[in-house]
């Protein structure tokens, strides 16, 4: 897992456009401001200014996003956030420390859950101990990603008609 840079920005894109494409329930979990922008440039742009707080934007929780890459072929496999804190009502409700997003052709092959394993690395390094992470409960293969990287579930909760669960995880 790494910082997004321009030598990645025709994939970063490329990504972006399948996730489009695919019209997904929870497209763009953990991507940050990806479906707005208008380049990767402004992408890479935004998630620099999130990661400290005098530079975040009003109303948002500092925050790192990541790229996974895969080393043989150097290809995104999929972008994962860690949000510093959730000291606001949305992310303490519902949305959590982190959330990632997997290509759709590169599901079911392990690399949610390495994601979330590197991303808890980071967690530590931060003096994160307890990550709420959060799913709809209709996606199984979130959940179960969850629960393999330990995960507690606490509760459901509704959301605009939808039920979340919310997990923690001990690190």
């Amino acid at each position: 897992m790494i910082l997004p840079t321009m030598e990645y920005a025709k994939d970063i894109w490329k990504f972006r456009q399948e996730i489009l494409d695919e019209n997904h329930e929870d497209k763009f979990s953990g991507c940050g401001n990806l479906e707005s922008c208008s380049s990767a440039k402004e992408w890479i742009y935004t998630i620099n200014m999130g990661k400290s707080e005098e530079t975040c934007p009003i109303g948002k929780v500092p925050s790192h996003i990541f790229i996974a890459v895969r080393r043989s072929d150097n290809k995104i496999i999929g972008i994962i956030d860690l949000r510093h804190h959730i000291n606001s009502p949305v992310l303490r409700t519902w949305e959590g420390h982190m959330g990632y997003y997997v290509r759709q052709d590169e599901r079911r092959k392990g690399y949610a859950k390495e994601m979330l394993r590197l991303n808890f690395e980071k967690c530590r390094e931060m003096g994160i101990h307890k990550v709420m992470i959060t799913c709809d409960e209709k996606n199984v293969a979130s959940r179960n990603t969850i629960l393999s990287c330990g995960g507690i579930y606490e509760k459901d909760v509704e959301v605009d008609g939808d039920i979340i669960q919310r997990y923690w995880v001990s690190l």
